[in-house]
């Protein structure tokens, strides 16, 4: 049964509750209390989180295993931070790449108007919304093998606790726990900006840009990734002129080119071609970069600033040509307080125009937690298995965990790798990532099974034509060894 949902179908409430025999009331004169007792939850596996990982992840398992899961979730559907983004985000990368392995997000389609034309179509944030919902209830809930609890609180030991009502959930003992929120991300809707602010000072998280009904003097943008440079641009094409915007930008980042992350086999390998070959010439991890930026793989804003920061959010070259127009940029560290009249940073001040709006970009986003075996003895806890495309490595070890019975067996073929956050740990990421992709493409079952997936960047559908990647994959035969080899140089492993 599916727990706390209401969804309408053709104009009908469909609401399933937990049995009512777990629960009794008592009645003294006009008021009732509630007794709860623990309800017990037959499942084989919880999945502690309803977001793109834990659904990846469960969709893979009972495609390839007859067992039953939990998914527990704080938010009141599937989703994850999806269901608090801000109205305008998309998906950085192509929505093939994203949600979960029987299912392609989207229809595959070309984009056919617009700045990025000829590119693969992304999603925007109310279509994932639609697909996870989709997946939900016309997948999983009619297997009969997957149970939703939504609103709920996962507080250990196999228990989680309703926010709504306060009963009482526990899973059956031998259920594995299955950890899907060890890298959910700090989002502006849910996480206070990192500064203080004095009265009289408007400051806002991204998501009320779209609600904002009188333009202010000057817009503040404070942040240095993806969701900032969504707001700069969504500003500019609703007729903001570039000059009543201030971007408080503490690090310059390193983005990938769109145009070059595409899921088709030879737009992609003849990337990593191209980056293997840039990183035997670099003599450093700046100067790989910059050879990247030469090979039309790496953009930066400001050509005239040397990036810091590299966790590679995709990006195309029309936005970053709107963002190029921005020229108050505050390059003084981060913000400490937001005063009238003034913001205090770092490495100074700047003056504030007393009608600004402040708009708050500056939760950390992706987490980098520390590594660990994503079969450990308490808990399987999903990580990136392949470099920077959580779902395919979610979907992965789905797969794994339904095809192999040794935990040591499943850690050698999926070792986790994390998220770049500097250009050193970028370049850890990729040879890790690299790695990873060589144990898991020794098993021929697993090489078949990611072949067919779309979450896949790498895999080669059945019929493309072999002439097409003859180029990339003759590079890689080359360069990819000897590349590799003087990434991880460069990363110090």
């Amino acid at each position: 049964g599916q727990h706390h949902i209401e969804r309408l179908v053709s104009h009908r409430a469909c609401i399933v509750d937990p049995p009512a025999a777990k629960t009794r009331w008592t009645c003294r004169r006009s008021s009732a209390s509630l007794e709860t007792v623990t309800t017990p939850v037959a499942a084989d596996y919880l999945v502690v989180g309803a977001g793109a990982m834990g659904m990846a992840f469960t969709d893979a398992l009972i495609d390839h295993a007859d067992v039953r899961v939990a998914i527990v979730d704080r938010r009141h559907s599937a989703g994850g931070h999806w269901l608090d983004a801000y109205p305008f985000v998309r998906l950085h990368q192509a929505s093939a790449f994203y949600g979960v392995a029987s299912t392609l997000m989207g229809g595959g389609r070309q984009q056919q108007r617009g700045p990025e034309s000829g590119l693969q179509e992304r999603a925007s944030a109310s279509e994932v919304v639609s697909y996870y919902e989709r997946v939900l209830f016309e997948r999983m809930l009619p297997s009969g093998r997957v149970e939703l609890f939504t609103s709920c609180e996962y507080v250990g030991e196999g228990a989680f606790v309703s926010r709504i009502s306060g009963r009482r959930f526990e899973v059956r003992p031998g259920c594995r726990i299955v950890d899907a929120a060890y890298l959910a991300p700090d989002i502006p809707a849910t996480t206070p900006p990192p500064f203080s602010s004095a009265n009289g000072v408007r400051v806002v998280p991204v998501n009320d840009l779209a609600r904002v009904t009188v333009a202010p003097e000057r817009y503040v943008v404070v942040g240095s990734g993806k969701t900032a440079t969504d707001a700069c641009v969504w500003l500019l094409a609703r007729g903001v002129d570039p000059g009543a915007i201030r971007w408080v930008r503490p690090r310059d980042p390193w983005m990938l080119n769109r145009a070059v992350v595409q899921p088709d086999p030879s737009v992609f390998l003849g990337m990593v071609a191209d980056t293997m070959q840039a990183a035997i010439a670099a003599s450093s991890v700046d100067d790989l970069f910059l050879r990247l930026e030469a090979a039309g793989i790496m953009l930066r804003i400001d050509r005239s600033v040397a990036p810091t920061m590299a966790r590679a959010p995709t990006i195309a070259t029309w936005e970053l040509d709107q963002l190029r127009t921005i020229e108050d940029v505050v390059r003084r560290g981060h913000i400490r307080r937001v005063e009238p009249g003034r913001i205090i940073l770092d490495e100074g001040t700047v003056p504030l125009e007393r009608d600004a709006l402040v708009v708050h970009c500056a939760a950390t986003g992706l987490k980098c937690p520390p590594r660990v075996p994503i079969w450990g003895p308490s808990r399987i806890t999903l990580q990136p298995i392949r470099a920077g495309f959580p779902c395919f490595g979610a979907a992965l070890a789905g797969y794994v965990e339904a095809t192999r019975t040794s935990d040591p067996e499943k850690n050698r073929l999926c070792p986790p790798t994390s998220y770049g956050n500097s250009m050193a740990e970028w370049a850890t990421m990729n040879v890790m990532g690299a790695r990873s992709v060589a144990a898991f493409s020794a098993e021929p079952d697993i090489k078949a099974w990611s072949n067919r997936v779309a979450l896949n960047p790498s895999r080669i559908p059945d019929g493309y034509d072999a002439s097409a990647l003859a180029d990339a994959l003759g590079r890689l035969k080359t360069h990819g060894a000897p590349g590799l080899t003087r990434l991880a140089a460069l990363a110090g492993l």
